[in-house]
């Protein structure tokens, strides 16, 4: 009696498409790090774009350590210049610099003593630009030269956008390397208007850095996706 042996085809498992992590700063779960193509074993490339291979145009900019420090992070200008465009355009709708105009106008925000997040509008003067090489450019006439005033008491003044990664205490402002720029406002806590498509008088610190020993690059989720927005755009620029 002959006996047959059937053999069964194994079942052909699915292919799964392979698909590479990309890392994040344990710190900063939004800023991707890719490897340098131009220095691949100790330089990395930091970016709020997740797209392979990176934009180094685009970048937040180059460093030698993760997690970055000072002393490793080479900021990219073309970025910061963008940031700050992105600042100009649209801090006045971001809802908690909304909410820092309102307590402006409030009684406790027209009570802040010196050092507080506002400061009264001084005779129109020309100062000095801050310091602090790297930071976004600014022509010193916002508040975030200044370190004194007693709010707004009806007044108007300047009210302080800083990062978030070291938020100061009630009535302090932020240090310079954290202040963004500054908005002027009137004394109902109203922004005051810029020229043409710019919906609040914005100034630059000329201070910012976009990272410190306190962290890097904290920005609030409406600001964060406004900055994204405009990166995706001049990506398909191909900027």
């Amino acid at each position: 009696m002959l006996c047959t042996t059937l053999f069964r085809t194994p079942a052909r498992l699915p292919l799964r498409p392979l698909f590479r992590s990309i890392s994040t700063l344990p710190s900063n779960p939004h800023i991707y790090i890719f490897p340098n193509p131009s220095q691949p074993t100790n330089s990395h490339i930091l970016t709020l774009l997740p797209t392979e291979p990176p934009s180094q145009n685009l970048s937040i900019g180059t460093t030698t350590k993760i997690p970055p420090t000072p002393d490793s992070l080479t900021e990219n200008p073309h970025f910061l210049s963008i940031l700050n465009d992105v600042l100009r355009l649209h801090a006045t709708e971001d809802p908690l610099v909304q909410g820092q105009a309102a307590a402006f106008a409030s009684t406790s925000g027209s009570a802040l003593g010196s050092g507080g997040m506002f400061f009264p509008q001084q005779p129109k003067r020309k100062l000095p630009r801050s310091g602090g090489g790297g930071g976004t450019a600014g022509d010193g006439a916002g508040g975030a030269s200044s370190q004194g005033g007693a709010g707004g008491g009806g007044r108007g003044g300047w009210l302080h956008v800083s990062d978030m990664r070291a938020p100061p205490d009630y009535g302090r402002i932020a240090w310079p390397e954290d202040i963004f720029g500054s908005l002027e406002v009137d004394g109902k806590g109203e922004f005051v208007a810029g020229g043409g498509e710019v919906k609040g008088n914005w100034q630059a610190s000329g201070s910012y850095r976009i990272i410190t020993r306190e962290g890097i690059l904290g920005l609030s989720d409406f600001l964060r996706g406004k900055l994204v927005e405009r990166l995706k755009e001049e990506e398909k620029k191909g900027l």
